[in-house]
């Protein structure tokens, strides 16, 4: 099933893509199907339902970006005979980054993908949902929550409404009162933002933990805590860097299965790019993780096989 979000990125060629599908497919014995989503979470409908009335086996192809591919993952969740993956037609594709430039460049080849061979990754699940990337909660959900509202403005560019976006939550104020748990311990204080890694890239370049791997079987969490406003940007850029152990003052790290945070005001969490609020919520890993499908060639599938 190729599921095809037509209003991913800067809007793919649908026409071009359903050419190219029945182009390849056409040499096939197995059946198959073009899905062009119509609304927010349609995709993860489609899937769910095709997976409950079948017990055959189905390949998923998210055609879009991190959102598309997010919806999929979670309509696949439970389901132990459905294998998803991820054909970038989106912005960011942050997700495929984890495994380096070579391995993304096989994901860009349908024909690859088609013949490839799943492997199993971790998930986290935060309050029923899951993700396959990265979740976080705190300064830097928030600007990603108001970027789309400020694009709207006349003249406002995508970069431009991320910077007022910005400037919007720095005056709104970067910490918030929380209370955390994690690792047998209670902690509380004021925290800039916290996130959850299962891959390494977000935010369209951010690489908060560069050696996190989506199939080692604990989640990456990094504590950024209280930042006044004069060194925010300043740790905001190393932190993007990945060089949180050098800022040990300002962050903590910690590899575990689960993260609780409370707060006595919502909270907006970024799940893969997709926004929720909540007051309490937890980050933990997956009982149940993912069956993700690898390209033909690729250095990371070939790593886990050997």
């Amino acid at each position: 099933m190729f599921i095809i979000n037509p209003v991913a990125g800067k809007k793919p060629d649908i026409n071009r893509l359903q050419s190219e599908i029945t182009n390849l497919m056409s040499e096939n014995e197995q059946n198959w199907e073009i899905y062009i989503t119509k609304a927010p979470l349609d995709a993860c409908d489609k899937v769910r339902n095709e997976a409950a009335i079948s017990l055959d086996r189905l390949r998923v192809y998210a055609c879009g970006g991190d959102g598309t591919l997010n919806e999929v993952v979670n309509g696949a969740v439970g389901f132990s005979h459905v294998s998803v993956t991820h054909y970038p037609t989106g912005t960011g594709n942050d997700f495929l980054r984890t495994f380096g430039p070579d391995d993304f460049k096989l994901f860009q080849s349908l024909r690859l993908l088609v013949n490839g061979q799943p492997l199993p990754l971790d998930l986290i699940e935060c309050n029923g949902r899951y993700s396959i990337n990265i979740c976080s909660v705190g300064i830097d959900a928030r600007i990603g929550a108001d970027v789309h509202k400020f694009s709207k403005l006349p003249l406002v560019s995508g970069m431009g409404g991320y910077i007022l976006s910005l400037i919007s939550n720095l005056f709104k104020g970067i910490n918030r009162k929380l209370k955390l748990n994690y690792g047998d311990r209670e902690y509380s204080g004021c925290y800039a933002l916290i996130c959850a890694c299962n891959g390494r890239y977000y935010g369209g370049g951010f690489n908060p933990v560069p050696e996190a791997i989506p199939d080692d079987g604990i989640i990456d969490f990094l504590i950024v805590k209280n930042v006044a406003w004069y060194n925010f940007l300043k740790l905001v850029g190393n932190y993007a860097k990945g060089k949180y152990k050098q800022l040990t003052n300002n962050i903590t790290y910690y590899g575990g299965p689960e993260m609780i945070i409370e707060s006595d005001k919502p909270l907006k969490i970024n799940i893969d790019g997709e926004i929720d609020i909540t007051n309490n919520l937890y980050f933990k890993k997956a009982s149940a993780g993912i069956s993700f499908i690898f390209p033909q060639n690729s250095a990371f599938f070939n790593s886990r096989t050997k």
